[in-house]
């Protein structure tokens, strides 16, 4: 089993993946809290993104981001509330410079008989054309 590193001793605004200026330009997207303040939504947040970013249990979360649980109970939520697809479009909606993004697909699985396509058992070799 992989455990999570040892934090102890780590100053707490090193494990921030967000300043202060990038949660304020986010908060509007927050849903409104009910009832009882939720915990510090840097904080959470820095979790999710942490575990998303490692590919980590959400029960292997350095102790510093909060509860295992409140993390996976908050992005759960969260995402089915939309609230990160709403970061999104109203980030990108904000403006900034144009720019044309391209994503390369060139990467693409073979069946594992797809090397032997050309060859015919008993060594002989199929030709292309016939």
């Amino acid at each position: 089993m992989i455990q999570a590193p040892e934090l102890t001793g780590v100053v707490m605004s090193n494990l921030f993946w967000l300043t202060k200026e990038q949660m304020e330009r986010l908060r509007p997207f927050f849903p409104k809290s009910h009832g009882k303040p939720r915990v510090d939504d840097r904080r959470v947040l820095s979790g999710i993104i942490f575990i998303n970013r490692n590919g980590w249990r959400w029960c292997d979360a350095p102790r510093e981001y909060g509860p295992p649980k409140t993390l996976y109970n908050r992005r759960k939520r969260w995402s089915d509330m939309g609230v990160f697809a709403r970061m999104m479009v109203g980030l990108a909606s904000e403006g900034g410079e144009d720019k044309v993004v391209m994503i390369d697909a060139t990467y693409l699985k073979a069946h594992r008989t797809a090397s032997s396509l050309r060859a015919k058992k008993g060594g002989q070799t199929i030709s292309a054309g016939g």
